[in-house]
């Protein structure tokens, strides 16, 4: 496959580098070098089975609305523009092209969502999320802690679940959600070693989408690779 990755920070570096290891053909680009979306060319758009953004709200937004315009494929690992999900399944519907995004694309922080869905069925329970990231990290909530809440709030629609964020060094991602009632306390958590979990994900939802037409949630279609 022919893929483009949006983005040459550590996550972006990481999936393009793993990318190639799986024997695809890579390119990448920093935003300095695609300012605006401009190098998405349509021509350009053609010629990539599929692109993974790893950029910035903005940033993703541009690069989505150019893509899916031009019927591409694209897997977004960025956070932050869900407001304007519509818009882009609009777009995706429009041109027949594809959308797979996802808050979190480590297999591992999957199968902790469904976990999550049955701690959540428990009665006379307290829910808390705490979750720890690097001192880089700009978004606090995570967009991983935004989705365990809104799981476990649609099992609880009148309880509003507390979520503690914590920046620390280099920490790659610890999410921890804890059930307490009077009797005892249940713990779930992920703690991610590297971003390599992370990485592979993004690049097996890339293999994925090449071909498809659709929009999709991460967590809805991680069982089919």
């Amino acid at each position: 496959m022919n893929l483009l990755v949006l983005g040459k920070g550590k996550t972006g570096s990481l999936v393009a580098e793993i990318a190639r290891s799986r024997g695809h053909q890579v390119w990448a680009l920093d935003e300095i070098d695609n300012p605006h979306a401009c190098a998405l060319t349509p021509e350009l758009v053609r010629n990539v089975d599929a692109f993974i953004d790893f950029t910035m709200p903005e940033a993703a937004l541009e690069n989505m609305r150019a893509i899916l315009g031009a019927g591409g494929r694209i897997v977004v690992g960025t956070t932050g523009w869900y407001a304007h999900l519509e818009e882009m399944r609009a777009l995706a519907t429009t041109h027949k092209s594809a959308l797979l995004f996802g808050t979190n694309f480590s297999i591992g922080v999957m199968r902790l969502f469904k976990m999550a869905a049955e701690l959540a069925k428990l009665d006379g329970y307290s829910f808390q999320i705490t979750e720890t990231h690097h001192t880089t990290k700009l978004d606090a909530p995570s967009g991983t802690a935004i989705t365990l809440r809104q799981i476990i709030e649609a099992a609880h629609p009148d309880s509003k679940i507390e979520i503690t964020s914590h920046r620390i060094g280099d920490a790659k991602g610890e999410h921890v959600v804890t059930a307490t009632s009077a009797a005892d306390t249940l713990e779930l958590r992920h703690n991610a070693h590297s971003r390599e979990g992370f990485a592979i994900g993004a690049v097996r939802a890339a293999e994925w989408v090449s071909g498809k037409s659709g929009v999709w949630e991460f967590r809805e279609i991680f069982d089919q690779l």
